[in-house]
């Protein structure tokens, strides 16, 4: 039931995108195109919710304190620690306030996303796709150690990818690029 709701959903949307994919039966261009969408969202959530100046400011106030903190640590002076013992509750708000304000556009595109997941994991053409990559660009790009993190499909042929890998892959690239497009200040995704 719950597949035929996000079908109804997304089939409009992302079908006619698979359907001139030169490659339908492998939609390589599809996954690139749908994370490419996916990730100028994200990227674009995090410009209009998340204060870029503000985001900084903190990060720069904590690095300062963090530094205090190793000085007075080196220094064994009793008192210099009791005092950043009490900066350091200030700065603990700075920390919630840092936190808070990186969640919210993960809050706001967490279901949407997770939808497409979804979509695509279950879709048999985007299932089923596999990339096979040059020897040196699946080392390159520490394919090996990603397939620790997901397992690729079982009788998935060596040197090769999957949909995940590949939206992974793009995903990465395209919000560096966002990123610096639009002018990003912090790191996060």
């Amino acid at each position: 039931m719950v597949f035929e709701i996000v079908n109804q959903l997304l089939n409009p949307i992302f079908l006619p995108l698979l359907n001139l994919d030169p490659h339908p039966n492998n939609p390589i261009i599809a996954v690139f195109v749908i994370a490419t969408i996916v990730a100028f969202i994200i990227t674009l959530a995090n410009k209009l919710l998340v204060d870029q100046d503000r985001m900084q400011f903190v990060q720069q106030e904590m690095k300062g304190f963090q530094a205090e903190v190793m000085e007075a640590q080196k220094s064994g002076d009793p008192k210099r620690m009791a005092d950043m013992q009490k900066k350091q509750m200030e700065f603990m708000g700075l920390q919630k306030e840092m936190m808070m304000n990186s969640f919210k556009p993960m809050i706001v595109t967490f279901l949407p996303i997770i939808l497409i997941f979804y979509w695509m994991s279950y879709n048999p053409a985007i299932s089923k796709m596999v990339i096979y990559l040059p020897h040196f660009v699946y080392y390159i790009l520490l394919t090996p150690l990603w397939h620790m993190l997901y397992h690729p499909a079982a009788g998935a042929p060596a040197f090769s990818i999957t949909w995940l890998g590949w939206y992974i892959l793009v995903s990465f690239a395209m919000s560096f690029v966002f990123r610096k497009f639009l002018g990003l200040k912090s790191g996060g995704m």
